[in-house]
């Protein structure tokens, strides 16, 4: 390592002082010029410093007083010595001299005098060699060394780092503590990334079993759905047969039914004929005994055709259209045997129920007291019995079943039906019970034999509704396939049909004390019906979608209708005119039934929820959660005290 003063050039150049100049190079000479022609060696170069003594520079004399030290550090300031002050200070760089000049307290005196400052001066490779080798003595070393550096150089064989300042130690040390702090950094932010990693390939492992597993699920339910397919086809094709047969069956039946319609059509005029024959020869009789009466001067009266004779000539044209053989009196004044026919009353009968004051439903609380677990299928009308506490419900799982209320015994259950039970009326006397089936028929069940006493099945699609008239001679049912049926119940045989809808009959009721039934279709329309010449008397228009129910007041003044939307319509039947108009959805309303007297609305809802709608105000009293899920009826017993709740779960709610 060489350390030098840092004193300027300017200073040295007049001693003949300056950076070492290398000895130059010269090759061998030529005799081995074959053998060593790239090689040099060093040759003494002449001194570069002027011999002193043949120096021709001048020199100016300095006198020695200038460069004595005062040793008076009291003594007069004088222009010379403050020149020479500056002088030296700013050579040195400080306050040398400076008598003005300050000493910083509780420290030395010489803190701020001016000191020979010492800098380190960077080393190549090849001088830091020299230097070395010249230190040791290691002289020859030192030639050859030389020798062959130079020769490199020469040849151009060393680069750029092998030219460069040897580093020093402790700056080297800096730059490899820097760089093992920067690695730190970049280690623990490589740690940050991996862990990062880590966390989104853990995730990505989850979601890949997640979706694996589901894949599996959905492959597994893909191969049942498969496999239900083929065993639905293979059922299928055992089916084909089946409703080809059926098909040629009902072909054959439709083209008897035409041929027996014509010819009870040709039966009918032969009838018309002969009784038209026969009025003429009675007319004709009678003028010929007016005229031997007369011609004879009076007498008796001639003899009129006996009732039997007219019976036996009515039986002989034939029965009438519904099956059934009139009964005509017999010459004695008895009737002859013979099944009893139904007679629609007249129109002009009163309400018993218009001037009597009937109890309403106690819409105060409403709270369950009981529930019952009916059915394994979803229970879809309830009825109560006209005379007793007893209630009667239907159900999808194609029976029908009596309870003791409302404690909830089971009184009686029947079954016979091959599909869904859709609804249920008692007969006004309490011995029967209608119930309306998915199989397109509608039973008579007498609770005395235990069986069913009549079955009806006119209708070619299901049966939604039915309903007895109040004489108990006749009932109502609503199909899909667009008509309403009114049924003998005496003979079990349809004695009207009422065609006009344009969907199927969703619901079907009669007008208390009235000739008039009443139907809502999926055409969103209520008619009124003449029972006794099947024409439509009234269409009620208003409802926005399919029409599910209808509900009459026992007084007959009012009448409900819900639709699919949630949405509930009063309307007045005096003035054929909508009162007012509630929004419940967007669950459906499926059923709408009148408390006793009339003055509540019950609305059952498909979201589970019942609604007691004042009928004056149209404000809703109270709103439950009467079902856990679907609510398809409701009920309420003619005392007023108690309300039941049909539940799509087989449920059966008694809330009070």
């Amino acid at each position: 390592m060489s350390v030098a003063m840092a004193i300027p050039s300017a200073f040295l150049a007049p001693l003949g002082l300056g950076p070492r100049q290398s000895p130059p190079l010269q090759p061998f000479p030529d005799s081995d010029a074959n053998s060593m022609s790239d090689s040099y060696f060093l040759e003494p170069a002449a001194s570069v410093l002027p011999d002193p003594d043949e120096d021709e520079l001048s020199y100016e004399e300095i006198a020695v007083e200038e460069f004595e030290e005062d040793d008076d550090d009291g003594g007069e300031e004088t222009l010379e010595r403050a020149v020479r002050r500056m002088n030296e200070g700013r050579f040195f760089g400080g306050n040398l001299g400076d008598p003005t000049a300050t000493k910083p307290e509780g420290g030395d005196a010489g803190a701020h005098n001016p000191v020979a400052k010492l800098t380190k001066r960077p080393e190549v490779i090849d001088d830091y060699i020299r230097n070395w080798l010249s230190s040791k003595g290691l002289v020859r070393s030192l030639d050859a060394f030389q020798n062959e550096w130079y020769e490199f150089q020469q040849r151009g064989k060393l680069s750029q780092e092998d030219v460069t300042t040897v580093p020093d130690v402790y700056q080297r040390n800096q730059e490899l503590a820097d760089a093992l702090q920067k690695l730190r950094v970049d280690v623990e932010n490589y740690k940050d990334i991996a862990s990062k990693a880590r966390a989104t390939y853990d995730k990505l492992r989850k979601e890949r079993d997640f979706h694996r597993m589901h894949h599996k699920r959905v492959v597994q339910e893909k191969n049942r759905l498969i496999s239900d397919i083929k065993r639905l086809k293979k059922h299928y094709e055992g089916y084909e047969p089946t409703v080809k047969q059926q098909q040629i069956k009902y072909e054959v039946a439709m083209k008897e039914k035409m041929l027996m319609r014509l010819e009870r059509d040709r039966l009918a005029a032969k009838v018309a004929t002969l009784e038209a024959t026969m009025r003429s020869d009675r007319r004709g009789n009678h003028s010929a005994n007016n005229n031997s009466n007369n011609n004879n001067n009076g007498g008796e009266t001639a003899a009129t055709p006996s009732a039997a004779a007219v019976s036996a000539g009515r039986a002989k044209d034939g029965p009438k259209e519904g099956g059934v053989r009139p009964t005509v009196p017999a010459a004695g004044g008895k009737e002859s045997t013979g099944r009893k026919t139904g007679t629609l009353p007249a129109e002009d009968r009163t309400n018993p129920f218009v001037h009597m004051d009937l109890p309403s439903l106690k819409n105060d609380r409403m709270r369950q007291v009981h529930s019952i677990k009916g059915h394994d299928l979803a229970v879809t009308s309830l009825k109560f019995h006209p005379k007793k506490m007893i209630l009667a419900t239907v159900s999808d799982d194609k029976t029908w079943k009596m309870w003791a209320f409302p404690t909830g015994e089971l009184i009686m259950s029947g079954s016979g039906h091959k599909d869904w039970v859709a609804e249920c009326d008692f007969h006004p006397r309490g011995a029967h019970l209608a119930t309306a089936s998915g199989d397109g028929t509608v039973k008579l069940w007498d609770f005395a034999k235990g069986a069913v006493t009549a079955t009806l099945g006119d209708h070619t699609q299901a049966v939604w509704s039915c309903a007895f008239h109040d004489t108990g001679d006749f009932l109502v049912s609503g199909s899909m396939d667009s008509t309403a049926k009114l049924w003998d119940v005496h003979t079990a045989k349809c004695r009207q049909t009422f065609r006009g809808h344009a969907d199927s009959v969703n619901h079907v009721s009669f007008l208390p004390y009235t000739n008039t039934v009443v139907t809502c279709s999926g055409d969103k329309t209520i008619s009124l019906w003449d029972a006794r010449t099947g024409l439509c008397s009234q269409t009620l228009y208003g409802h926005a979608n399919a029409v599910n129910s209808v509900g009459v007041s026992i007084k007959g003044d009012a009448i409900a209708s819900s639709d699919a939307d949630g949405t509930v319509k009063l309307w007045d039947i005096r003035n054929v005119s909508e009162l007012s108009s509630h929004a419940f959805g967007p669950a459906a309303a499926n059923r709408v039934t009148f408390d006793p007297a009339g003055t509540t609305l019950v609305v059952a809802s498909d979201d589970g929820t019942c609604r007691l709608v004042g009928v004056r105000d149209g404000n809703v009293a109270r709103e439950w959660n009467a079902c856990e899920e679907g609510c398809l009826g409701a009920v309420v017993d003619r005392n007023g005290e108690f309300l039941c709740a049909a539940g799509s779960d087989g449920s059966i709610r008694i809330f009070q």
